[in-house]
């Protein structure tokens, strides 16, 4: 299973944490967030991961590279931020990422406790019939209307009003950040493609009946600010205090 973790954003929310120090590399309970999302990877069975890379770039191939993992790890490096689906066609592109094989997405900035390892998520895209199966989770304080519409049959739409969904009992959830897509859903071009997650990529494909999803009900955070590091860190350590 291939996997890739998106961390070529500026971190402007972040700031002042993030004026020298890119927000992957920003410590909670003592760990690189970045770290977090490798060995979680890496346990759940990875077999390589590719980190997209712009703001201090620097700085993560450093760290990256001082570390014996225990898997491939390369680097995607974007002169600016490409979004999430440009990051994915530049990888695709330049052989990073197999044209062929799913690929497990996580969001860099992001803390969730689902299981990668479910058979629903390793096992939900098995061809270009089914573009996406993604995560999804309640919706915070910072997102209220959420950003997909999940039903009762695993379908995700985009919120759209369609005969489908009137049809059938549904909730509207926002995207946890971790999502298994297929290659073709990114379009090979010269021109760099709209956003991903939240773009008309993606809401066009559920709209065609071509995502599927799950809901998540544990611990998820959208990591974007200096408040929720400290709530992390606070979950983090009292979780650890547990065990």
């Amino acid at each position: 299973m291939q996997a890739m973790i998106l961390a070529a954003g500026l971190g402007k929310r972040m700031r002042p944490l993030t004026d020298h120090t890119p927000k992957p590399l920003l410590k909670v309970a003592g760990k690189p967030l970045l770290e977090y999302q490798i060995e979680r990877l890496i346990l759940a069975g990875a077999t390589s991961i590719l980190i997209n890379v712009s703001y201090l770039a620097d700085q993560i191939e450093a760290f990256i590279a001082a570390r014996n993992w225990l898997i491939p790890i390369r680097l995607s490096k974007e002169t600016s931020p490409l979004e999430t689906a440009g990051g994915i066609q530049k990888a695709l592109e330049e052989g990073n990422l197999n044209s062929d094989e799913p690929i497990l997405l996580v969001n860099g900035d992001i803390w969730c406790d689902f299981n990668l390892t479910l058979p629903s998520l390793n096992k939900a895209v098995l061809n270009k019939a089914v573009l996406a199966h993604l995560v999804l989770v309640d919706n915070p304080n910072h997102n209220p209307s959420g950003d997909f519409i999940l039903g009762s049959d695993q379908q995700v739409s985009s919120g759209k009003s369609t005969d489908r969904t009137k049809k059938q009992k549904s909730t509207s959830l926002t995207f946890s950040g971790i999502s298994l897509i297929h290659p073709s859903l990114i379009p090979l071009s010269s021109d760099q493609p709209p956003p991903l997650a939240l773009g008309p990529l993606l809401k066009s494909a559920a709209d065609q009946g071509r995502v599927t999803g799950e809901y998540f009900s544990g611990y998820w955070l959208d990591v974007g600010t200096p408040e929720r590091l400290a709530q992390l860190e606070r979950y983090i350590i009292n979780e650890q205090q547990k065990t």
